[in-house]
């Protein structure tokens, strides 16, 4: 029996960088862009037979006997990608760290791989996704990303109809050899043979050793990998790249091997460890481009960029690209709104550290976190389950600092125009000397007592999402 791997060498805390920049983009993009049908899991969900997406796919296709995903794989063309308008795209969010999904769970790898031929430089778009990304981003000072969600595969094309094409050992080299239909639950009790494995981690190394990202995500279930696997995973990766990244989901790593990510979630109140969230743009259950796309507008980005980062958080945000490889004009104008915000307002974000509390107000947080149980059962329905959202008020607040003001971050007019903050009365929060809001340059009007700060809010508002109260610590 050999000795468990040695994970205490492996402790990373979140780099400095991401620390002050604390807002990021990414792009779920692939194969399953082409059908834009639902959501991202349509590869997997198309072999579920009975399902929408099984019959929407054999409506518009024919029988997923003769025509399966893989024959998607031509239609994925990306004619119109452009990864410099992709960075354009980036900045314009106000995003600082950034970069596309390596592979989903569809064994379609969107750079130049030598393990697996099924992948965006041999068929589709003949182009290196990832790596167009990477020399792009980096010329605008852009900090690199990667995500992986592969350990997915195992088992996620496996059809309850006999007849599916997956089962064709022709096509394994899309779908990967046969196997038993239960392998594609969450907890499957026959879990991934030494190939399998030993595919997965040469994935990840080929993405680390030519691309080098300052960040490499991890989706769910890398629990049904072996621990040396992960641990191989883990190693090559900070060897690489050590001053690099890693975030896990739910218990995958061990405690302190990287940065914790809370997927569509939040806490209640400051954490003493930095966390990130990532969650979408996209205002419908998918994380992809779909038929009849929906979006956030940009003030519901705003506040929960803001309560993440009163929380000591990172917030990635997710929009999905069109096949083509442009994007919707309504998800460009909704991030180019946030990207005007914190043009304006992002010292209160950048660089910034929570305060003793994340916030005040009337609205409640309960921590929520996309977890085993909803998994299991988005693994058994085929869809995603809608996250519980809550709105902030004029009534809320948020809170940031940094060695010489305190921030508070306001989300509409309050009543009678008049903010009252119990967490900065008199004796709680030393000596102020001045509050401006930003975008306006206006002196705010403040009276404070053992009881409360009160600020007195002009008539108008610099923005109609959220606005800034800077408070000089004298």
């Amino acid at each position: 029996m050999s000795e468990r791997p040695d994970w205490t060498r492996m402790r990373r805390e979140a780099p400095g960088w991401l620390k002050r920049d604390k807002f990021g983009l990414f792009f779920h993009w692939g194969v399953y862009s082409v059908p834009a049908c639902e959501n991202e899991w349509y590869s997997r969900n198309i072999y579920l037979k009975g399902s929408r997406q099984n019959l929407e796919h054999e409506r518009r296709y024919g029988s997923i006997s003769r025509f399966g995903y893989k024959d998607l794989i031509p239609a994925f063309k990306a004619e119109c990608f452009d990864p410099d308008a992709w960075a354009d795209l980036v900045v314009k969010s106000g995003a600082k760290y950034a970069g596309p999904v390596a592979e989903h769970a569809d064994n379609y790898s969107m750079w130049n791989s030598r393990i697996n031929p099924v992948n965006s430089v041999r068929t589709g778009p003949r182009r290196d996704i990832v790596g167009e990304c990477e020399k792009a981003f980096c010329r605008r000072g852009i900090r690199y990303l990667t995500t992986f969600h592969h350990q997915w595969l195992w088992g996620w094309f496996m059809s309850t109809d006999p007849d599916a094409d997956v089962y064709d050992p022709v096509n394994e080299v899309y779908y990967g050899p046969a196997l038993p239909l239960e392998t594609n639950r969450y907890q499957p009790y026959r879990l991934p043979d030494a190939a399998f494995c030993r595919i997965w981690l040469e994935k990840v190394k080929e993405v680390v050793r030519q691309y080098r990202p300052d960040v490499l995500y991890f989706d769910g279930r890398l629990m049904i990998l072996p621990e040396e696997v992960l641990y191989q995973a883990v190693s090559a990766y900070y060897e690489a790249v050590p001053e690099g990244i890693i975030t896990y989901k739910q218990r995958d790593l061990p405690e302190g091997i990287g940065l914790r990510d809370v997927e569509c979630g939040r806490f209640t109140g400051v954490q003493e460890f930095f966390w990130q969230t990532d969650d979408r743009l996209e205002d419908k259950v998918t994380w992809c481009i779909v038929q009849e796309p929906r979006y956030k507008p940009a003030g519901r980005i705003i506040q929960q960029l803001a309560d993440v980062t009163a929380k000591n958080g990172a917030l990635l945000l997710n929009v999905g690209p069109r096949a083509d490889g442009t994007f919707h004009p309504e998800a460009v104008r909704q991030l180019t709104r946030v990207g005007d915000w914190l043009a304006v307002n992002g010292e209160a974000i950048y660089g910034t550290e929570p305060f003793s509390v994340a916030g005040e107000g009337v609205t409640v947080s309960d921590e929520e976190d996309y977890n085993a149980e909803r998994l299991r059962q988005q693994m058994k329905d085929g869809l995603a389950l809608e996250s519980g959202q809550y709105r902030l008020t004029g009534n809320d607040v948020r809170y940031t600092q940094t060695d010489s003001a305190i921030y508070v971050i306001g989300f509409g007019m309050p009543e009678d125009r008049t903010l009252r903050l119990a967490a900065l009365r008199s004796g709680a929060a030393g000596a102020l000397r001045s509050a401006v809001m930003l975008g306006s340059g206006a002196e705010i009007e403040m009276q404070r007592d053992s009881g409360a700060l009160m600020l007195r809010l002009p008539e108008q508002l610099p923005f109609e999402e959220a606005y800034v109260i800077r408070l000089e610590k004298a």
